[in-house]
């Protein structure tokens, strides 16, 4: 019998953001009550985080609390509060090349934050913890595509090494407290309501504009694109599974309850193929910049998803011309383009 969110309390992090709104939507109307909470930065516009969390303001089931996570205690006090049965925790700083610049913001939100979010679960338990890692902790590895059982001692940005860091932590977590947790490797997430820092979002943007497209290392870097319903669908499937059999998919050792799936479209996409879809979809042609590899930025990603269709008998599948047809045309309803 497949495991059912009705009637489950989930705690969501970073319900403002565009994977947790998503799946905060999805997770109502599965019948659950949604806890959501975000600190509604400014890394990006934050009308559109507001826009995300209007839809959500409002649905029976749905309660939203403004929670910076690094502030000690502050989201224990929440947890306590809400003992939620489950949580996803999606709130985190993103982006690679900010990380560079940023550093201390990474720190902050992605070490501090989670270490708040496994004391949480080790005060007050739960039965599922999952959250976010991210493909990028595969850093510098060539061999493709890349599975789970991949050593990842290469991070090539800070962002990645906080992101491995992170399952790290839950992992000793597990193993000390038993806190069942499942991380999730996303690769190259995209979607109507996503991220203006993600390159679809702005070439999209440039080719309305007609504003220049810096197409870094001349085109040549490979992207496995998964697209949002599809992630959203796999965290709705495995948040109700937690980890409970030491053969498990996704198990990192046997006698701890600790798993960690991919979660891509094992179809790579060269960046030149994905600006080509964009201009047939806007009826544009690219301004385009060619120039080197930006810093922190790996040449190719391409998701091992067999452990998790293994897991949960599903694996993404839409196609970047499908999926990217289906952001063209958000976009241009949102920004009033004809």
């Amino acid at each position: 019998m497949t495991p059912s969110l009705q009637g489950a309390h989930v705690l969501v992090t970073g319900a403002a953001g565009f994977v947790g709104a998503a799946l905060s939507q999805r997770l109502l109307a599965e019948g659950a009550r949604v806890t959501g909470c975000d600190n509604l930065n400014t890394y990006y516009d934050p009308a559109l985080k507001q826009a995300r969390l209007d839809g959500l303001l409002g649905r029976p089931g749905f309660a939203f609390h403004r929670v910076e996570l690094a502030e000690r205690d502050a989201l224990g006090a929440l947890w306590r509060e809400a003992r939620p049965d489950h949580v996803v925790h999606l709130a985190a700083q993103a982006g690679v090349r900010y990380s560079i610049d940023n550093p201390r913001a990474y720190a902050a939100s992605n070490l501090d934050g989670f270490l708040e979010v496994l004391e949480a679960a080790r005060e007050t338990p739960v039965k599922h913890l999952v959250y976010a890692s991210s493909s990028s902790v595969y850093g510098a590895n060539t061999k493709v595509p890349f599975s789970e059982k991949d050593a990842v001692e290469q991070p090539v940005s800070l962002y990645a090494a906080t992101k491995r860091a992170n399952e790290l932590m839950a992992q000793t977590y597990a193993h000390l407290y038993r806190i069942p947790a499942t991380g999730l490797r996303f690769f190259t997430v995209y979607g109507p309501m996503g991220r203006p820092d993600m390159a679809y979002w702005g070439f999209t943007k440039a080719l309305f504009s007609g504003a220049p497209i810096n197409v870094f290392n001349h085109g040549n870097v490979w992207r496995d694109f998964t697209f949002i319903d599809e992630i959203v669908e796999a965290i709705a499937r495995l948040t109700p599974r937690p980890p409970a059999e030491a053969d498990e998919p996704g198990r990192v050792a046997p006698e701890t309850p600790h798993r960690i799936f991919n979660i891509g479209n094992d179809t790579p996409v060269k960046v030149d193929e994905f600006l080509g879809i964009l201009e047939r979809l806007t009826g544009r042609t690219a301004n385009r910049r060619d120039l080197p590899m930006q810093p922190g930025d790996v040449e190719r990603t391409w998701a091992d998803v067999s452990a998790l269709r293994t897991a949960i008998g599903f694996a993404p599948r839409t196609t970047l011309e499908e999926g990217l047809g289906r952001f063209v045309q958000w976009y241009r309803e949102y920004h009033q383009i004809r």
